[in-house]
């Protein structure tokens, strides 16, 4: 079978996989951040020493181990050279926008990072019928692609004179409706609520922080009415929803392929991961 494999699995049994509104299966792989597989062991060694699964999925490897739970098979005629990123790129960035912020038509959106996952909240936001999204990053090569995808304001933060975030609030008026965190940074976790409308603001955090970090910020930020949310793989249920995304866009009900950028063979690996490094 074609099969797409997660790092949040999917038991149908604990009180999170039961729940209507969360995918957050309580026998996870997500931390910790070794990735361990879920019962906390390894099933590979190599000359006697223990190799660890990346987030338990061990995707590069030419054969791996995982648990049933954290498996989904889908159409047969699937390309996986393509729908690949259908097991945390696409559900991520189109499950924030639709799942956890719910963004509205004419709304207003920044996006702090334009990589995979924020290019792919950038199309859901266009979607949802959003009037203006503003794209954020340092990398200024990216802004073409960017505005291909819907965006209609690109900052640069490094090229400002004033902070990121208040230059969002003065360009909207109060601040956005929504906000999106997809790069992972402490500092742009906070530039991103800031960027919010300090009523009825709602910013969503994709991105993961370094281990051990801290998220400090001013508390009446919330007071005022403004929301801060999270979620991993955009709080899809992976198992019952993700394969079901996987045959929407064979049916060409959904478009992901302009969030793929480069194709190349595995002995290319490292090529891959200087590009992925570099922005590109």
């Amino acid at each position: 079978d074609k099969v797409l494999i997660f790092l949040i699995p999917e038991c149908r049994e604990c009180s999170s996989c039961l729940h209507p509104k969360s995918n957050f299966c309580l026998k996870q792989s997500i931390l910790p951040p070794t990735g361990l597989m879920l019962d906390g062991t390894s099933r590979f060694t190599c000359r006697g020493r223990k190799i660890y699964h990346l987030y338990g999925t061990s995707t590069f490897t030419e054969y791996t181990v995982v648990h049933e739970i954290a498996v989904g098979k889908i159409d047969d005629d699937a390309p996986m050279d393509t729908v690949c990123i259908l097991s945390c790129e696409v559900p991520t960035g189109f499950g924030a926008v639709f799942n956890i912020a719910k963004v509205t038509p004419g709304s207003t959106c920044v996006v702090f990072g334009l990589g995979g996952i924020g290019s792919a909240v950038v199309m859901a936001c266009k979607a949802s019928g959003a009037s203006r999204i503003i794209g954020v990053d340092i990398k200024e090569e990216k802004f073409p692609r960017a505005r291909e995808l819907g965006v209609t304001d690109c900052l640069n933060p490094q090229k400002l004179k004033k902070p990121v975030q208040e230059v969002v609030v003065e360009m909207t008026g109060k601040g956005v409706d929504f906000a999106f965190e997809a790069i992972g940074l402490i500092d742009t976790m906070v530039a991103t609520l800031e960027s919010c409308h300090p009523s009825y603001g709602v910013a969503v955090i994709i991105g993961l922080a370094p281990t051990n970090s801290q998220l400090i910020f001013d508390p009446t930020l919330l007071l005022s009415g403004r929301t801060l949310k999270g979620g991993a793989l955009g709080n899809y249920k992976t198992r019952s929803c993700i394969p079901k995304m996987v045959t929407d866009y064979l049916q060409k009900k959904i478009n992901i392929d302009p969030l793929i950028t480069h194709k190349l063979p595995f002995e290319s690996i490292n090529k891959a991961f200087e590009l992925l490094q570099g922005g590109h």
